[in-house]
């Protein structure tokens, strides 16, 4: 698979000053000014991962895939070229603005603007989250997850998957069709929603503690900025919360996303919904938010439960036993 994680994303908007205060007053990302025009936000040892770029139009956006070397990048352009899509190698100095060593670029069929590079630099200096949290779950993973809107989910599967060589991790048919798709070891990298248009849902951030998350729940509910209540994933196991930013789309924070053995993975349809409880997602039509409630409702019925995903040493076990659970774990 050339391509190795979701490396950097960057947005079009003017409202940097709105932008820096949700960042770091929210998020907790560590914010670095770039000149008047651009706003970059770090989430661990490299020197961006997130570019908010008052220059570009609001709603326009790009995400920077990460690939292992030039090889690794001549490969991908090669693939590209012989599939038809038109590949643009991109300058040195926008390069330098990325802080990649090299980077090409290239649109899926719905228009959304993709970069590939290698050589991601690193900052001499430590991260510095801006607000008091444990910090991000990057690394391999990549940064995060990139969830897109889209008018026809074929024609944009067919690409991410078969010219790109993203996995398929699962989908879902109700209450809206959703597909999941991955690079790595983290579940899901991308996903794509059938809205019937194009653009950008969310965003997703991975927090090293439930705390984090919690907190950050609560500085979003004192700023009216709750988009989707606080919940988990029936597939990736994501305890989260999604939190309106200052454009249009939303960021989510999460913790505890279950890993993939990419090798062995199948994928399945899901049929318990996107969530086994919470995440009251208030941007569905009134029918589609009853039948994700009805969904949810029968998930408690059932009990349907899933292991949390903690990592060495964040997680203390707890003494005592329980027969009632001793007998559930027992099946």
């Amino acid at each position: 698979m050339a391509l190795i994680g979701l490396g950097y994303a960057g947005f079009g908007s003017d409202a940097l000053d709105d932008w820096r205060q949700f960042g770091t007053g929210l998020v907790g990302l560590q914010a670095v000014e770039r000149g008047n025009n651009l706003l970059a936000f770090r989430m661990d040892d490299r020197k961006q991962r997130i570019v908010i770029d008052r220059a570009l139009g609001n709603g326009t956006r790009f995400f920077g895939w990460e690939v292992a070397d030039a090889a690794a990048l001549d490969a991908l352009a090669a693939k590209l070229e012989a599939a038809g899509v038109a590949v643009t190698s991109e300058t040195q100095a926008l390069a330098d603005a990325r802080r990649v060593r090299r980077l090409i670029s290239f649109s899926d069929p719905g228009g959304n603007r993709l970069e590939a590079f290698y050589g991601a630099e690193i900052d001499d200096m430590p991260f510095k989250p801006g607000r008091n949290i444990s910090g991000f779950r990057t690394g391999p993973l990549g940064l995060g997850h990139a969830v897109l809107t889209v008018e026809n989910i074929e024609p944009m599967m067919a690409f991410y998957m078969n010219v790109l060589g993203f996995g398929l991790s699962d989908y879902i048919t109700k209450p809206f069709k959703a597909y999941f798709f991955h690079v790595n070891a983290r579940h899901h990298s991308l996903a794509l929603i059938e809205t019937g248009k194009s653009g950008m849902h969310h965003l997703m951030v991975e927090l090293f503690s439930l705390d984090d998350v919690g907190q950050a729940y609560d500085i979003a509910q004192v700023e009216e900025r709750v988009g989707v209540t606080l919940g988990r994933h029936t597939n990736d196991f994501m305890t989260s919360f999604y939190c309106k930013s200052p454009s249009s789309f939303m960021i989510e924070c999460g913790w505890g996303g279950r890993e993939i053995d990419v090798p062995n993975w199948q994928p399945v349809e899901m049929f318990d919904g996107p969530s086994l409880w919470g995440h009251d997602r208030v941007w569905l039509s009134a029918e589609d938010r009853k039948i994700a409630s009805d969904m949810r409702m029968n998930a408690a019925r059932e009990g349907k439960r899933a292991p949390v995903q903690v990592m060495q040493g964040n997680f203390k076990l707890m003494e005592g036993t329980c027969p009632w659970w001793d007998g559930v774990r027992q099946g």
